[in-house]
């Protein structure tokens, strides 16, 4: 109903964070573009990597808990649905702690029929956007926001930052890289441009993400809206 049914599959899955790679690529992060500086010319993270990678939809309205008891009601299980909601956004809309999230998604999480509403996808590029702009401002240390997404989108667009032995391909397309530790020893093209358009990778894309309507999104210049936060 919430529209993350793929990110909680993702939530079963141990992903390892490549620090120095990750640091590396924000280094070459440009606030006033929104875009990576590279040797060969700019690139960024798009709305279709969002929707290929995490399988997050694109298109909407911006805007500790156990387990669930087996024999519960409905109400019970809403509020425990709610709870583990409010756990997946901690993956999307991270601060500096890493584990907590803002209150401000509460209102939104009571409201659970409207919450496939949401366009999550653009909202948790928009956040990406903001913490990289922040993080390239001298006197902040600590990086926010989801860095598992920057590093899947790494991996998948430079073939030469990508680890060895990670040739199953699934969907949400970020489960391909499951137990990841890191290796600097995969070398390869700098840079795809054309990525997702492999039939390997097409035979395990979730046909929603492929109705016209979402891919029309991809290539809009348009507004980022995550709250206060447009970029």
């Amino acid at each position: 109903m919430a529209g993350l049914y793929h990110l909680a599959r993702l939530n079963d899955r141990w992903f390892r964070l490549g620090e120095a790679l990750v640091s590396a690529f924000v280094e070459r992060w440009r606030p006033e573009t929104h875009t990576f500086h590279m040797p060969f010319g700019e690139c960024t993270i798009t709305l279709q990597d969002v929707a290929y990678q995490l399988g997050l939809p694109v298109d909407g309205s911006y805007e500790t808990f156990g387990e669930c008891p087996k024999v519960a009601d409905d109400e019970t299980v809403r509020r425990y649905a709610r709870a583990y909601i409010m756990m997946l956004g901690t993956q999307l809309f991270a601060d500096k702690s890493g584990n907590r999230i803002h209150i401000r998604w509460l209102p939104y999480v009571a409201r659970l029929e409207e919450m496939g509403t949401y366009s999550w996808g653009s909202a948790a590029l928009a956040w990406l956007y903001r913490c990289m702009c922040r993080v390239a401002n001298r006197h902040v240390v600590k990086l926010a926001g989801l860095l598992q997404l920057l590093q899947f989108w790494i991996f998948w667009r430079f073939p030469r930052f990508r680890p060895e032995g990670y040739e199953t391909f699934s969907w949400p397309l970020a489960s391909r890289w499951s137990g990841y530790n890191p290796s600097g020893s995969e070398k390869g093209p700098r840079f795809i441009w054309m990525l997702y358009t492999t039939l390997d990778v097409l035979q395990d894309v979730h046909p929603e993400a492929l109705e016209p309507r979402h891919m029309a999104l991809w290539r809009y210049v348009t507004s980022l809206i995550y709250f206060a936060v447009t970029e």
